[in-house]
């Protein structure tokens, strides 16, 4: 099957908004080093009744369920044999990769004491093995390290094409060769870690107990949270494809893009069946409506997962633009699901309260920021988006 080719982006880094986000990115730094100096309490809300705040509801939790993008698209392209996705599939890891690895800046940023992180790998006779938040770690660590590995050939191939260096020309012709007989058991392991360790992110919660408000606290949470990331994936798979071909004028891959439009469907209706479902199983249907607040924002989530189904399966189906609206209420769907589980609808008793602080939410800002800057320079110096097609660049 003949894809358009994937070419670097090309043209100057250091345009006029980029100073700008790397000036900002300084005053991320700057703050940075105030909370490894000052400790965690100097540039946060956190509490003891709030040990987790924004930096892990939204760029642990949340944050990787966005960087889903590659998962959704193997499971599509690899696992069900639809190899019409594959140009897809580079965007979609490179996004992955380093929303995976913000995360993992994140809880570095988090911990009280990150500089013992490196013990979790290795201390292997420590281990809780019935620590779901174990199982988190060395998952994420894991798939940092092995999308990393799935995308290195898109480096490969600028080296082996453009290096002046004969040595780096031959271990990356070297490496090419490894990985077309390496990569389905590559890919194999990029599919089985986050579907452990994002539904390991729900389990997690189950932990809460009486402290989750009880819409969200069901023992169905761990596939309600997988559930979430593969339709987020999709999501944002959509999202970046739009937003880097404006930017960067590249070809748009509409009809490949509204095609997920099925796919996406069969997730978010086996989200709502599931978690309706068990609610009304449960008899949790008083909290469905009398819950005031926590009634409010689970309807919400109800309305933002149920709009899509309806534009993606309504006669505009084929638009782009429908497509691309349905993306943006999809992943504000599984954010804000994510975003309640973990801080809104916790309750660890009276007299605890949390509200992000300015310097709090800075931090946050500036990861995003971070990871915009390498997604930029890494798309217009190696082969990552698609280019022209070849018939075109005859």
């Amino acid at each position: 099957m003949e894809h358009a080719t994937a070419q670097p982006v090309g043209g100057p880094i250091l345009t006029r908004p980029y100073r700008l986000l790397l000036a900002f990115i300084g005053l991320w730094l700057l703050i940075l080093l105030w909370r490894f100096a000052a400790g965690i309490g100097a540039v946060s809300g956190l509490t003891d009744g709030y040990p987790w705040g924004v930096w892990i509801a939204f760029d642990v939790v949340t944050g990787t369920a966005l960087a889903c993008g590659g998962y959704a698209i193997a499971i599509l392209c690899y696992v069900l044999n639809r190899g019409a996705y594959h140009p897809l599939v580079r965007p979609a890891l490179l996004t992955s990769a380093l929303g995976y690895s913000m995360a993992a800046l994140a809880i570095v940023i988090d911990v009280g004491r990150p500089w013992f992180i490196y013990r979790i790998p290795i201390s292997v006779g420590k281990w809780n093995l019935n620590s779901a938040l174990l199982e988190v770690a060395l998952c994420v660590m894991a798939y940092v390290a092995v999308l990393w590995i799935e995308l290195s050939p898109a480096f490969m191939e600028k080296w082996r094409d453009t290096s002046s260096s004969p040595g780096l020309q031959r271990l990356s012709e070297v490496g090419l060769r490894f990985f077309d007989k390496a990569l389905v058991f590559i890919v194999a392991l990029g599919v089985l870690l986050p579907t452990m360790h994002q539904s390991s992110l729900g389990t997690v919660m189950l932990m809460a107990g009486h402290k989750l408000h009880g819409l969200w606290y069901t023992g169905w949470i761990p596939l309600l949270f997988l559930l979430s990331c593969v339709g987020m994936g999709y999501g944002v798979v959509v999202w970046e494809s739009a937003v880097s071909s404006r930017v960067f004028g590249r070809e748009r891959e509409d009809s490949m893009l509204t095609s997920l439009s099925g796919a996406i469907v069969v997730t978010l209706v086996l989200f709502l069946v599931l978690r309706l479902g068990d609610l009304l199983i449960s008899g949790k249907i008083g909290l469905m409506f009398g819950s005031g607040l926590m009634s409010l924002l689970f309807w919400i989530e109800i309305a933002l997962f149920v709009i899509p189904i309806v534009m993606l399966v309504g006669k505009g189906k084929q638009r782009f633009t429908t497509m691309f609206r349905a993306a943006f209420l999809i992943v504000l769907a599984g954010s804000l699901y994510r975003f309640d589980t973990y801080i809104v609808a916790y309750d660890p008793g009276q007299g605890w309260s949390y509200f992000p602080s300015l310097p709090e939410l800075l931090i946050t800002f500036g990861v995003i920021g971070f990871e915009i800057a390498l997604y930029v320079f890494i798309v217009k110096r190696y082969p990552i988006l698609a280019g022209v097609r070849p018939e075109a660049a005859e």
